[in-house]
């Protein structure tokens, strides 16, 4: 079970890493306005807010076909692989369910590899999900900064790019990193020290301290 919206991402955003795709983005859009009544001052983050958190995956990888696409909606298919044993599965039929009852909104599309119309629609899958925050049913944000670590390593694709706009909630933030231009200044994504270093700049960009 997914505790937090930023599990919800790491999810959907695994998903792409595994689809046979070079390049894998996440997108976080994230819309913080303070309740009726309070102090917009006073918009820390520690009280309940009005807003949105969106979320968008896209990766060229080799996507589905409507039936595919149909099955992969389903929670009572799954392919017995990625999770051996599990009976249903949770992923974007999950999404889809979490978005809907807190308000928000989903929208899923997706092009197989080899059934491409045009270069302007190259295959892979782009998910985009949406949640009201002030919607009760809307599980907490989650780390930020913890879901980017665990995006830029997943094995797979060779870029990731990661993209995070915030107004309000503490302060606004608009920013981008790629994981190769992150491997290339820390020597890679390997070994101990450059994972703390990446953890903490990560925090950083967050305006949170390392």
């Amino acid at each position: 079970m997914h505790f937090s919206l930023t599990d919800l991402a790491a999810d959907i955003t695994q998903n792409s890493a595994e689809s046979g795709a070079d390049l894998v983005e996440l997108e976080i859009w994230e819309q913080q306005l303070p309740a009726a009544g309070r102090d917009p001052a006073a918009m820390d983050g520690s009280s309940p807010a009005e807003g949105e958190f969106r979320f968008i995956t896209r990766d060229n990888g080799r996507g589905m076909d409507d039936a595919e696409l149909k099955r992969a909606m389903d929670p009572f298919v799954t392919d017995g692989i990625k999770h051996p044993g599990r009976k249903v599965g949770l992923g974007i039929p999950f999404l889809i369910q979490t978005a809907t009852q807190s308000g928000g909104g989903w929208k899923i599309s997706s092009v197989k590899r080899g059934m491409e119309k045009s270069a302007d629609k190259p295959s892979g899958t782009e998910v985009e999900a949406w949640f009201d925050l002030a919607n009760v049913d809307t599980p907490p944000v989650g780390d930020i900064p913890g879901l980017f670590r665990t995006v830029l390593l997943f094995e797979g694709p060779r870029e990731v790019v990661l993209r995070r706009k915030r107004q309000g909630g503490g302060g606004d933030l608009d920013y981008a990193v790629k994981k190769t231009e992150l491997a290339d200044v820390l020597g890679g994504l390997e070994d101990v020290s450059s994972l703390a270093l990446l953890g903490r700049y990560l925090r950083s960009l967050e305006g949170e301290d390392g």
